[in-house]
């Protein structure tokens, strides 16, 4: 009887996550310079996110340090930083390694970073096509988009606001609950 109400349980669980994640983030994709897969919808789990394309050989590179900074700033108020390598604007590495190292060894990134994949036009992932849907494709690397618990984008910022910016600040802010 006990094994029965575990699996309800677990099983409710995992209905209860699928329900509550945007159908853009049913996906699996692989993690940067790994094999591992990871399920969008697992990680976001109802949570707030910043997803930013990016790219290691950009002028906006330096960026991963100010967005390693939000992630440790708000990760215990529920925050998911959620990273896009792509070499849309032709300034990603142009082998994994070498971008898992700008990001994990130059710039200290925790946060999670997925493989490259495209992020504008026809052939975007399914995130950034929807992303794009609500607001707006990003024109270059280092794009921000705040997203609610529910998936829907409430703010855009460009390549040129800074991660330490007030507008970024206060737009993530707007999507935490409350401790």
């Amino acid at each position: 009887m006990l094994r029965i109400f575990i699996a309800a349980i677990a099983l409710f669980g995992s209905v209860a996550v699928a329900a509550a994640c945007p159908q853009y983030m049913d996906h699996s994709m692989r993690k940067l310079h790994s094999k591992e897969q990871l399920h969008l919808c697992e990680l976001q789990a109802g949570r707030p996110m910043l997803v930013v394309n990016t790219a290691s050989h950009c002028g906006f590179t330096p960026q991963f340090k100010g967005l390693e900074a939000l992630h440790q700033k708000y990760r215990q108020r529920g925050l998911l930083v959620l990273g896009f390598a792509s070499d849309d604007f032709r300034q990603e590495a142009k082998d994994e390694a070498s971008a898992a190292e700008v990001c994990y060894v130059n710039y200290g990134v925790t946060f999670t970073m997925l493989a490259p994949s495209h992020v504008k036009g026809a052939d975007a992932n399914p995130v950034f096509r929807a992303l794009a849907s609500q607001s707006q494709a990003p024109g270059w690397n280092f794009n921000k988009y705040v997203i609610d618990a529910s998936g829907a984008v409430v703010q855009h910022f460009g390549s040129s606001t800074r991660p330490d910016s007030r507008e970024l600040a206060a737009a993530i802010e707007s999507v935490l609950q409350d401790d």
